[in-house]
């Protein structure tokens, strides 16, 4: 499946990766380099939006939340970013900054398992 996106995003998620949150940069570590197996990809664009993480292989987008997702309005924004996505067949994992930064290994644990399952499926 080819990913495609708004290339007016395209500047927007290099920003974003020169400058990434403490919590993403601490996820990025343990993602970067197959070191699950797999390629991550950062800040991807698809389609009118930006994910946090990404990757192809898994159909995978992993997401970082602040606390602007607390907000009523950014929730929204999250279901449908979501929804778009399951329509193309990715599947999302969501974590809380405070997850990233004092539950680091639940977070790859449960990565770990999506990736176990996915195997399974294939």
């Amino acid at each position: 499946m080819k990913i495609t996106y708004n290339p007016k995003l395209t500047e927007f998620a290099r920003q974003l990766r020169k400058n990434p949150t403490q919590t993403e940069h601490e996820l990025w570590q343990h993602l970067k380099g197959d070191k699950l197996g797999y390629d991550f990809h950062r800040q991807k664009p698809i389609g009118y939006y930006i994910a946090d993480f990404y990757c192809h292989q898994l159909h995978l987008v992993i997401e970082v939340d602040g606390i602007t997702h607390d907000d009523i309005s950014v929730q929204i924004k999250d279901a449908k970013k979501e929804e778009y996505l399951s329509g193309k067949n990715i599947s999302v994992l969501r974590f809380t900054d405070d997850e990233v930064l004092f539950e680091i290994e639940k977070v790859i644990s449960t990565i770990q398992k999506y990736i176990e399952e996915f195997r399974k499926s294939g």
